[in-house]
C-alpha cells in the first residue's frame, strides 16, 4: 500500500479529549443534540420503519450486538448504523458541509454509536471520536472530490470515514487501519448525488449504507481482510495537513427547515419578505425564484411523497408563503393536497443565473421576486440559507429546533433527560445511549 499521509494516522491515533477546544466539544454536543433530534423526528417515517424492519430481519446480531435508535430491537453494529444513518436522512435537516457538498453527522453518529455499543468505550473517547469524525470526514469529502471526477453522495467519504474511526475504537494498529479505510473506500456507496436529485426516493444521499460499509470494514479489518488504498485518503494528503489546529467541527452549516439545503436560500428569503410586508398567499400572483444549477434540478412541483417534497425548491418555497413556515408537517403527506400550495408551488417559475452557478459551492444563494395580484412586484435580492458557520445559530435556536424536531416523538420529558444526558456525555455514555435506544410507538 501507499505511504501514509502522517498528519492523518497521526491524528487518528494520538488525539484525546485534552487536544479538542473546549469551545469545539461545545459546538460538537450541539451537532449531537441536532442529529438526535432529527433521528427522532425521522423515527416516525416509512423510510425508518422499512429500513429498521429490514436491519432486525437480515443484519441478525451475533457476538456484537446493537439497539436501534428509539426502537431496542437488537442487530448487528453493521446493521444499526445502517438503519441509523438512513433514519438521520429520512429528514433533511442534519448539519452540512459546504466545501464537500454535502453532510458528515448522518453517517458519523450511527456509526460511532454502533461501536460505542459494543466496545468499552468512554464518555471522553465518544466525544473525541465525534469531533475526530467532523475533522476527518469533512477532509475525506473535499479530498474525494478532488480526486475522482463524479459528485458522490456523502456516504462515499463517510464510509472511510467511518472505517477509520472504527479502526481506533476496535483498538487496531495503523496497518490495519489503513486496510479499514482502504476497505471502507472500495465498498463505499459511490453513488451518484444528482440521480437521487433528479429522482427523489428514499435513496436519499447514501449515508445510512456509507456508516454500515464502515463499520464492516473496521470489523473485516479486525479479522485480516486487506483493502486498497484509499485514493480519497492516500492520493490527497494535503487536505489532512491541518489536522488539530484548524477545526471543521466549527464549520458545518445549520439547517432550520427539513428540506434540502440547495432550497434553503429560496425558502428564507421567501418567509422574510412574508414577515417584511404582512402578506398572506392570496396576495401573490406567481414566485419567480434565480438560483444556481442544483437548486433548480430540484425540480419537483406537486410532490406525492416525503422524499420529493425534501428534494424540492418549489414546493417548500410555495409552503413558505403559505403556511409561514417549513417543518416537518409541511413534507408529510398530509400537507401536499393544500391546494393554495399547489397553485403557488406549480406556478412558480425558477431560473439559473452565471452569478448563483459562479458562488456554489461555497455559496448557495437565491434570489425570490414575488409578483403581487395588485400589479407590484417585491424581490428579496441576493439571500442565502439561514444557519451558515459565517452567521451560526445560537444555543437556544438549536435547542428549539431540537424540541419542534423530537418532542411531537419523544414528549417532553424524555426530550429534556436526552439534553441533561448530552452536557454530560463525556462523563456517562451509557445515560444517553440507554435514553436515544428505549422503544418509542412509531
Amino acid at each position: 500500500m501507499l505511504k501514509r499521509p502522517d498528519p492523518l494516522y497521526d491524528f487518528l491515533e494520538y488525539t484525546t479529549i485534552t487536544d479538542i477546544p473546549t469551545s469545539v466539544q461545545e459546538t460538537a454536543k450541539l451537532w449531537l443534540m441536532d442529529l438526535i433530534g432529527v433521528a427522532a423526528a425521522g423515527h416516525a417515517t416509512d423510510l425508518s420503519r422499512i429500513i429498521s424492519d429490514h436491519a432486525t430481519r437480515h443484519f441478525g446480531a451475533g457476538q456484537a450486538i446493537s439497539k436501534l435508535l428509539f426502537d431496542g430491537r437488537t442487530t448487528s453494529p453493521a446493521g444499526f448504523a445502517l438503519a441509523g444513518g438512513m433514519t438521520i436522512d429520512s429528514i433533511d435537516a442534519h448539519d452540512g458541509y459546504r466545501p464537500a457538498k454535502g453532510h458528515v453527522g448522518c453517517a458519523l453518529l450511527p456509526g460511532l454509536l454502533a461501536f460505542a455499543q459494543t466496545t468499552k468505550m468512554s464518555g471522553e473517547e465518544f466525544l473525541t471520536l465525534f469531533v475526530m469524525g467532523y475533522e476527518i470526514g469533512s477532509r475525506a469529502g473535499r479530498a474525494l472530490h478532488a480526486t475522482v471526477p463524479d459528485y458522490h453522495t456523502s456516504g462515499a467519504w463517510m464510509a472511510p470515514t467511518v472505517g477509520a474511526l472504527g479502526a481506533r475504537a476496535l483498538g487496531l494498529s495503523n496497518e490495519q487501519a489503513r486496510h479499514a479505510i482502504g476497505i471502507a473506500e472500495y465498498h463505499g456507496p459511490r453513488s451518484q448525488m444528482m440521480r437521487v436529485i433528479d429522482h427523489p426516493t428514499m435513496l436519499k444521499d447514501g449515508s445510512g449504507w456509507g456508516a454500515m460499509a464502515g463499520v464492516s470494514a473496521a470489523y473485516l479489518a479486525a479479522d485480516g481482510f486487506t483493502g486498497a488504498p484509499a485514493v480519497s485518503f492516500e492520493d490527497a494528503p494535503e487536505f489532512f495537513a491541518d489536522l488539530g489546529s484548524t477545526w471543521l467541527t466549527c464549520e458545518q452549516y445549520y439547517k432550520p427547515f427539513p428540506v434540502c439545503r440547495w432550497a434553503q436560500p429560496a425558502v428564507s428569503a421567501t418567509l422574510r419578505l412574508r414577515a417584511e410586508h404582512n402578506l398572506t398567499s392570496d396576495q401573490v400572483d406567481y414566485v419567480e425564484v434565480t438560483t444556481f444549477h442544483e437548486a433548480l434540478r430540484l425540480a419537483t412541483k406537486s410532490p406525492r411523497t416525503t422524499e420529493e417534497a425534501q428534494y424540492s425548491t418549489s414546493y417548500p418555497t410555495a409552503a413558505a408563503l403559505v403556511r409561514g413556515d417549513v417543518g416537518v408537517a409541511e413534507i408529510s403527506e398530509d400537507a401536499f393536497s393544500d391546494p393554495e400550495v399547489t397553485r403557488l408551488s406549480e406556478g412558480m417559475v425558477i431560473a439559473e443565473s452565471d452569478e448563483c452557478n459562479r458562488r456554489f459551492p461555497a455559496e448557495r444563494i437565491s434570489e425570490v421576486t414575488l409578483h403581487l395580484r395588485n400589479g407590484e412586484v417585491l424581490c428579496s435580492g441576493i439571500a442565502t440559507a439561514i444557519g451558515d458557520p459565517e452567521d451560526p445559530p445560537s444555543a437556544t435556536e438549536m435547542t428549539d429546533k431540537f424540541k419542534t424536531l423530537a418532542e411531537p416523538i419523544l414528549g417532553a420529558v424524555l426530550c429534556t433527560d436526552i439534553q441533561t444526558s448530552i452536557q454530560s456525555v463525556d462523563k456517562n455514555l451509557s445515560a444517553l445511549i440507554d435514553i436515544i435506544t428505549q422503544p418509542i410507538a412509531r
